[in-house]
């Protein structure tokens, strides 16, 4: 048994002492640094995270983590909690992903909600689901808007009646709160008010308020003190029409005084009141000769009666007499009537007037003009102020650009003065170090420098060293371990292994004197 086991232990010893056990060590060594290096390196690339979610609500943020778990993508968390991150290459596969199951929903319910009416629900439950899912829809809506960041939707809408008298109109409020620095004008309002307005029955523009995040009443109504304001169309139109008069006189004076030495304001007073106007007028008849007839009619009448007795009641009264007497009347009568009816023409007149929209009343226009600058000789530059017949030139272009017409009472003033100078603002001039005190960009930067310090360290310190003891193990390994005969001369080995190695090699020549003989005979082809 003693025997066994000191063979057993010589073996293991033998064996560990080998040329193989000594490339088995130095193989595991190597593969340990390369996957140190290799960790090493991997720790460093990491994924790159977007932005998936962001401004989002803490039940939008519930739902979408789970739905992010149950994918099995993984996610992180911005400074704050802020936004939800994701790796870069599945941004969009997630989003598609999670709008099929309706997420984020903004914090806003929609028709949705009327999916899941459960049955035996009351009149009333229906009503205010109904006026939930109109709330939430025009809340998206609203939200599409590229200034607005999210809203939320009010609608008061009153319980309808038979009565007309107490029939009442329904109200709408709107909250929006904007992205920060922007901004929003009185036509994205309008179209606020209309969309509003016209989603809901009998909802009218005036009735609808637009706030914003700061309590800024957006929404003015259109009559305040008896006085109509202008809606955003028009004042839209007036202040194009400013802006067309400043461009055509400063872009006809640049060519005069140069660029950025004329700067223009003009002040346009339109009218837009709508006024239609039909007269009918008409002129005193002229001579009859002169006029025209348009129907003229006559009518004559003619009657006769017979002779009647007259006198005193008697033989001689009763007989005819060859004349009457006084008093009597005569033996005949009769009457005539001529009526003439003569219809002439009338001068007439019918005058329909319409002043067109938007009619010019006056013109204000103010330009200022640098003073102008010369080069002498030597090159030195100098300015001086333009001369009578210059600024007349200018004041005439000017006329003619914006359309200057006296008999409105346009004004024009041209002044020339000396343009203040801008001081330039130096912009201090960092240190190399200050971009990285910054405390993550610190960070980042040491993780680099450690790593590629880690990376030096095990490819010089033991990688390298490694590969060179595989190397001179390979050298003097005995020519019976080698896998296979040399292909050319070897040098003669020196040191602690010659002996060995002499002895190795005769053991060969007397064992396999053909392997011998190539070797021999390739060394004396290579010479």
């Amino acid at each position: 048994m003693a025997t066994s086991t000191d063979e057993g232990a010589g073996a293991w010893s033998a064996f560990f002492q080998s040329a193989l056990a000594r490339n088995l060590a130095l193989g595991a060594g190597m593969a340990l640094v390369l996957g140190i290096m290799t960790a090493v390196w991997m720790w460093n690339q990491k994924p790159d995270y977007r932005v998936l979610f962001s401004n989002y609500s803490d039940r939008d943020g519930g739902a979408i983590i789970s739905a992010l778990q149950q994918m099995n993508v993984p996610h992180q968390f911005a400074e704050g909690g802020g936004a939800i991150l994701v790796p870069a290459e599945r941004v969009h596969d997630a989003r598609l992903k999670l709008a099929s199951q309706g997420l984020p929903q903004g914090g806003n319910v929609g028709f949705e909600l009327l999916e899941n009416q459960k049955l035996g629900v009351s009149q009333f439950l229906e009503q205010v689901n109904f006026q939930r899912a109109m709330e939430g829809e025009l809340a998206r809506t609203i939200n599409s808007i590229s200034v607005v960041q999210s809203a939320r939707v009010h609608l008061a809408i009153p319980k309808p009646s038979v009565f007309v008298r107490e029939k009442e109109k329904p109200t709408a409020s709107v909250l929006l709160n904007l992205h920060p620095g922007r901004t929003m004008d009185r036509q994205q309002v309008s179209a606020i008010l209309h969309l509003v307005s016209s989603s809901v029955p009998e909802l009218t523009a005036q009735n609808v308020t637009v706030v914003d995040q700061n309590g800024s009443l957006l929404s003015s109504p259109e009559n305040q003190a008896g006085k109509r304001q202008m809606d955003p169309a028009q004042l839209k139109y007036v202040q194009d029409l400013k802006d067309s008069i400043v461009r055509r006189i400063e872009w006809i004076l640049t060519p005069l005084v140069g660029a950025g030495n004329v700067r223009a304001e003009a002040n346009v007073d339109l009218d837009f009141t709508h006024v239609e106007q039909a007269a009918e007028s008409y002129k005193p008849n002229a001579t009859p000769d002169a006029s025209a007839i348009r129907s003229q009619r006559i009518n004559e009448t003619s009657t006769s009666e017979p002779a009647k007795a007259v006198g005193i009641p008697g033989a001689a009264s009763n007989q005819p007499a060859a004349t009457t007497p006084p008093g009597a009347a005569s033996p005949s009568s009769g009457s005539a009537q001529k009526d003439n009816t003569i219809n002439y023409e009338l001068d007439k007149t019918i005058r329909y007037t319409q002043q067109s929209n938007a009619a010019i009343k006056r013109l204000t226009v103010a330009v200022l003009v640098n003073h102008k600058r010369e080069v002498d000789a030597q090159g030195k530059v100098t300015t001086r102020p333009l001369t009578e017949d210059e600024k007349t030139q200018l004041s005439n272009l000017v006329k003619e650009a914006m359309g200057f017409n006296k008999e409105r009472g346009d004004s024009l003033t041209v002044s020339n003065s000396v343009f203040a100078e801008t001081p330039r603002e130096v912009i201090p001039q960092e240190p190399f170090w200050k971009p990285y005190a910054n405390l993550g960009t610190a960070r980042i930067v040491a993780q680099y420098a450690l790593s590629a310090a880690l990376l030096l360290y095990l490819f010089f310190g033991l990688l390298r060293p490694l590969l060179k003891r595989a190397t001179q193990a390979a050298a003097n390994s005995p020519v019976g371990e080698r896998s296979e005969a040399p292909a050319g001369p070897t040098r003669a080995p020196v040191g602690e292994g010659y002996t060995k190695n002499l002895k190795s090699a005769k053991q060969m020549a007397v064992q396999e004197p053909k392997v011998v003989a190539n070797v021999v005979k390739t060394w004396v082809n290579n010479e």
